[in-house]
């Protein structure tokens, strides 16, 4: 059973807890889960509840009904706004893809539909992400005569630079087969499975080391914009610090000793 926390009020998400899964829902099916400037606001405070909450181990991102997002609501475009407040708002969804590199603990995507625009880009965000065989992908903002700026930096982190550049500048939608391929997500399940897998993953996520899960999550995002020198010698420091953790010492015992760790965070 997944309980609703009240820790914080969300007015477009929703935020339950199952043991140390949290799982963040965007709640607007009948915006098609558009990312509005208020949803961004929500995932934000939201990712921020479940990062000090030191019982959450593992962060579950999806949609309500049968779309995960739309991305961007384009409403946003036609509002009788000044510019420089819209410039001011969109700031916040590059906070957010910042703030997922600073959890410390993964966040897996549940894509249960549709990831377009922002959504794709959320999709690319999270850690690991596990999808519909019906899910579409894509970046169709050029076809509107925008381009896909604020999700840019996260997808190219993410997938080979030329298949990421024909889906930008065409503005095509990908199969689900196809973002396995590319390495947008890790796979996909029909879907009266998705709740299972995605169960299932966020589980044997959540039995692992957190501080080793926090510290190595800290290092990748760190150190992928390092020079290999520079980040080898981080993430050395990094492999010390974590060798003065209790965990460590507790998983290679539980190893030598041929039974589970019990894992304290410490």
């Amino acid at each position: 059973m997944r309980h609703i926390l009240a820790c914080v009020e969300l007015k477009h998400l929703l935020y339950a807890r199952h043991d140390a899964v949290v799982t963040v829902t965007i709640n607007r099916p009948d915006a098609r889960n558009a990312l509005s400037h208020e949803v961004v606001v929500d995932l934000r405070a939201a990712l921020q509840e479940a990062k000090q909450d030191a019982g959450v181990r593992v962060i579950v991102l999806t949609g309500a009904g049968t779309i995960f997002s739309a991305g961007a609501d384009l409403n946003s475009f036609r509002s009788e706004q000044p510019e420089l407040d819209r410039h001011q708002q969109r700031r916040q969804l590059g906070e957010l893809f910042l703030d997922m590199t600073e959890l410390g603990k993964p966040t897996l995507a549940r894509v249960n539909g549709h990831a377009l625009a922002g959504g794709f880009g959320l999709v690319a965000a999270c850690d690991l992400a596990i999808a519909v065989s019906d899910a579409q992908f894509g970046m169709p903002e050029v076809n509107v005569g925008v381009f896909p700026m604020m999700i840019m930096a996260i997808v190219f982190r993410n997938l080979p630079r030329k298949a990421a550049m024909e889906l930008m500048l065409t503005g095509k939608r990908i199969d689900a087969s196809e973002a396995v391929r590319l390495g947008l997500i890790n796979r996909q399940v029909a879907a009266d499975q998705l709740d299972r897998e995605v169960d299932a993953l966020a589980a044997e996520l959540a039995r692992k080391s957190p501080i080793g899960m926090k510290l190595g999550l800290e290092a990748f995002y760190k150190m992928q914009d390092m020079s290999f020198p520079t980040a080898m010698a981080y993430l050395q420091d990094q492999l010390a610090l974590l060798g003065l953790s209790d965990d460590l010492k507790e998983g290679v015992n539980a190893f030598f000793e041929k039974r589970e760790p019990r894992f304290t965070g410490r």
